[in-house]
């Protein structure tokens, strides 16, 4: 019952994770009202907790719950999907910076630059290849043959 709700959580996470980075994609322009940086500062900062709670349930089912860890450390499929998960991370953090530095911004409009606008396109388009990854390993491609 516990890897259930563990992989319950991360189910979860993700779903709220593409959500929220979906919003993010539709909401985000060129020029923005100083009322839409704060609103699209608070879709990240969820963004941003759904990323976490994502990654503690999959942390979780990779060293305490489930399928021995061995299942997950031998497959480079799996660290093909780790290393996509923290490179979208770690693009994430440009855009994040922006909206905290201008979310209490006294301009009526803001310029958004247009590498933020790129970066999230590009963690969007990344994150739709999580999916097949994940479908790869359940099918039990990269695992080493017996």
């Amino acid at each position: 019952m516990e890897e259930i709700v563990v992989r319950y959580i991360h189910f979860i996470g993700i779903l709220f994770l593409a959500s929220t980075l979906a919003i993010e994609n539709i909401l985000l322009s060129k020029s923005m009202s100083s009322q839409s940086i704060k609103r699209l500062a608070v879709i990240d900062g969820l963004y941003g907790v759904s990323a976490l709670v994502t990654l503690g349930a999959g942390l979780t089912l990779w060293f305490a719950v489930g399928k021995p860890s061995e299942f997950y450390t031998k497959n480079p499929i799996f660290h093909a999907k780790v290393g996509l998960f923290l490179l979208i991370a770690l693009l994430s953090i440009i855009p994040t910076v922006f909206l905290l530095k201008h979310r209490n911004t006294t301009a009526a409009n803001l310029s958004v630059p247009q590498r933020i606008i790129v970066i999230k396109r590009l963690e969007m388009l990344l994150l739709l290849v999580l999916p097949l990854l994940a479908a790869l390993m359940a099918r039990g491609y990269g695992l080493p043959s017996s």
